[in-house]
């Protein structure tokens, strides 16, 4: 049996339809918050509702929400604006990355996870199969005790290292894949560390294609992409538009090389629009109707003029990619 989890419920793969793979929709981390950068606070529903809006407009059909628990998850925000907008959205079990866990536990989590005070205390003192129990309770029963279930199992690591505790969140999402067939997302930091990622999770014993990996156009290295794309993992850009990284001429550069490799069927791609300022309702930014209605014409026109077929490639990477990468398989 093969389905896609969304927060409405599990449909079947092929109802997915024209997919964002990483963005974050409302979300209100404690580290952030703590810090007052308030630019990383997506924290008016209202606002993040029309962006969506705008996305479905173009004809956009679902969205993977990357917002794992020590990000500040809003999930009955997130499933209002699925249900009143019709969009699918896929919700994220499991843990970010070791710097944000300095941040206080949120209180509402207290009751699930323990009387910790901060979310490092919590994942240092807790076995790695109580971590992995949480992380399939998350998926099986629902996010943060809502009955609204993950539909994917997420870790993360630092930039160009794994800590103990990132080594041991790995661990654990492993093994909850094991237990519930949840696809895995792995965040890497400015797209560093992935093939040790990698090898972690195959002494997990983890199938590559389960597993989608982070942030790959903020490390634009065509070499270092084809070493990922040859273990069987799918490959997410997931920085469009964020010029400030790199211009968008590097990422199809590097996006056409994998396909010219033969590696059209492991790519996705998507925004990680987390900022106030990236998103056009909040702070007047492209917004979430960048990459399908700006981004879209231009990598076809592009991946045309170098003799590929660029609306077969932006159907594969939107739609059948997805909902390949997205499914469980029971």
């Amino acid at each position: 049996m093969t389905f896609i989890r969304t927060l409405k419920g599990d449909i079947a793969p092929e109802q997915l339809g024209f997919t964002y793979s990483h963005e974050h929709i409302v979300c209100r981390p404690p580290y952030w918050q703590e810090h007052g950068a308030d630019d990383l606070l997506l924290d008016d529903p209202a606002k993040s509702k029309k962006d969506v809006e705008d996305f479905k407009r173009h004809g956009g059909q679902a969205i993977v929400d990357a917002t794992a628990v020590d990000y500040g998850r809003d999930v009955q925000a997130v499933k209002e604006i699925s249900d009143e907008l019709g969009i699918h959205i896929i919700g994220t079990a499991g843990f970010n990355k070791s710097f944000l866990w300095d941040a206080k536990l949120k209180e509402e989590l207290k009751p699930i996870v323990g009387n910790y005070p901060t979310y490092r205390e919590w994942i240092d003192r807790a076995s790695i199969h109580e971590l992995t129990e949480f992380v399939i309770r998350e998926v099986e029963e629902g996010l943060e005790g809502t009955p609204f279930k993950a539909g994917q199992v997420k870790f993360g690591s630092a930039y160009n290292r794994i800590t103990p505790l990132e080594e041991k969140t790995i661990r654990a999402v492993a093994r909850a894949h094991h237990e519930t067939k949840a696809p895995i997302h792995a965040h890497t930091e400015a797209g560093t560390m992935a093939l040790e990622q990698i090898e972690l999770l195959k002494s997990e014993n983890i199938h590559m294609a389960y597993v989608s990996i982070g942030h790959m156009d903020r490390n634009l290295d065509p070499y270092y992409h084809e070493q990922i794309a040859k273990t069987g993992a799918f490959l997410s850009f997931d920085g469009i538009a964020k010029l400030k990284y790199a211009p968008e001429s590097q990422r199809i550069e590097c996006i056409l090389a994998l396909v010219d490799k033969g590696y059209e069927d492991q790519i996705l791609i998507s925004g990680d629009t987390a900022r106030k300022t990236y998103y056009k309702h909040y702070e007047y930014g492209l917004g979430l109707v960048y990459i399908i209605s700006k981004w879209v014409p231009r990598f076809i026109d592009q991946a045309n003029q170098k003799g590929f077929d660029g609306e077969k490639l932006i159907h594969k990477f939107f739609i059948d990619n997805p909902a390949r990468c997205f499914s469980f398989k029971k």
